[in-house]
């Protein structure tokens, strides 16, 4: 227990030092980029006395240092800052439930991605030799070779336009069936990466004496997949979940807004667009963040499924 604490404890020890780096890389840009937040705020009102006397009570004719240092000190008391797009609403109020929505989105299409790509990889690698392995690959990484920002028009002429099965946009929810195409358009690039890896696993694990034995011992051939091929096999895959979670970000910028969903990427994008800079400083943080914890998570269930990693870092260390 207590050389798993400590292992928990190295790995968090790198949460703050990546968020200082990334926040400063953020604040930079968003201070010193194109655009006035200023001339953002009063749009159509815009002067120069109010725009410099707007400036002064902002503080945004401080030092760069001295802004980032206030900016820091709210965001630990929990205010991300005011939205220049909507006035008067804070940051954090804005995007509460937009990050429910596309949390909804994404968990239900990285399930979709490892429901699919995991049994894909088993069966690839059990019929080696044969058509079916290349084309089951092959199919899914055709998915993979296209842009989303071109495969959901696809998805939505197919079966929007022509069959009907699905509303256009819209979004109601998890258990509402509109969550399915942009589910599926979010989670078929991502198919192919796991059922390759898992098919690399498998037929690693196919030529283990464990295997043999069992097979030796007249286990039939479903019981050796389940019990010994695909339990053992399954390791790597919590290494590729970090991988899979930034594949649906980038995917969510597109599917989020030509599927007409409030989610974070689809204010993302249109908080670039409208130089809303608190809002893209708090999406950067907290995805940083999400994305930090993730990987920490990661590296414990990693050590939990097998001990000896944790060991052999002990031992080089």
């Amino acid at each position: 227990m207590p050389e798993t604490l400590a292992f928990i404890l190295k790995r968090l020890l790198w949460l703050p030092p990546i968020l200082v780096i990334l926040s400063l890389a953020t604040f930079a840009l968003g201070r010193f980029g194109p655009g006035d937040p200023v001339e953002i705020r009063l749009g159509q009102r815009y002067d120069p006395e109010t725009a410099e006397r707007l400036r002064q009570e902002l503080g945004l004719d401080d030092p760069f240092f001295i802004q980032y240092g206030r900016y820091v000190w709210k965001v630990l008391h929990g205010d991300l800052g005011q939205s220049l797009r909507f006035q008067g609403l804070s940051v954090g109020e804005l995007i509460k439930d937009r990050m429910w929505n596309s949390s909804q989105l994404g968990l239900v299409a990285l399930a979709l991605i490892f429901a699919i790509g995991i049994p894909v990889g088993i069966l690839a690698a059990m019929r080696q030799g044969t058509w079916l392995d290349p084309f089951a690959i092959g199919f899914f990484l055709l998915f993979q070779s296209i842009p989303i920002i071109v495969l959901v028009p696809i998805l939505q002429l197919i079966f929007v336009l022509n069959l009907r099965w699905f509303p256009a946009s819209g979004w109601e929810g998890v258990l509402d069936k509109r969550i399915i195409l942009p589910a599926v358009a979010l989670a078929l690039p991502g198919i192919a990466g796991v059922a390759r890896l898992m098919r690399a696993t498998t037929l690693h694990i196919l030529d283990e004496d464990y295997v043999r034995t069992a097979r030796a011992k007249g286990l039939s051939e479903a019981t050796v997949v389940v019990r010994h091929v695909a339990r053992n096999a399954m390791l790597p895959m919590a290494t590729i979940i970090g991988l899979s979670l930034v594949a649906l970000l980038e995917g969510a910028f597109f599917t989020e807004f030509l599927f007409g969903i409030p989610g974070i990427g689809r204010l993302a994008v249109d908080s670039v667009f409208q130089r809303d800079y608190d809002v893209i400083m708090a999406l950067t943080l907290i995805v940083a963040t999400a994305f930090v914890v993730i990987n920490i998570v990661i590296d414990i269930v990693y050590t939990l499924i097998d001990p000896r990693i944790r060991y052999g870092a002990r031992e080089r260390a």
